[in-house]
């Protein structure tokens, strides 16, 4: 029995991995915005929280009609409610991961949850 799943992540618009990787407690998004380009909606969630991690380049989230400034190395989570839009830079591409997951749903983590 295999216990790990692995791919590669082209640099496509985006890339989901829920079926890519057979996930089955969260979903995963790779996101790659070029320099001035937008996600072309706004969106909030019913049950599921997100967290965003800028894994290179700038931009900013409008997040209920805030603007919150991104860069490389930043996260950030967004409750369920949040109302959210992401932005590259007018010069920068942006690539970030998006993880969702239900909020509230987490039992154990760390050191609670591991074997030794």
């Amino acid at each position: 029995m295999v216990n790990f799943s692995k791919i590669s992540v082209a640099q496509d618009a985006r890339t989901e991995l829920h079926d890519k990787l057979s996930l089955t407690g969260a979903e995963v998004s790779i996101n790659n915005l070029p320099a001035g380009a937008s996600v072309p909606f706004i969106h909030s969630h019913k049950n599921n929280e997100e967290i965003y991690v800028v894994l290179a380049g700038k931009g900013k989230a409008v997040i209920d009609g805030e603007d919150v400034e991104l860069a490389a190395g930043d996260w950030i989570r967004i409750s369920p409610a949040g109302k959210r839009q992401f932005f590259a830079a007018a010069d920068s591409a942006i690539s970030f991961a998006c993880i969702q997951v239900k909020e509230n749903s987490l039992e154990g983590y760390t050191m609670d949850d591991a074997v030794v």
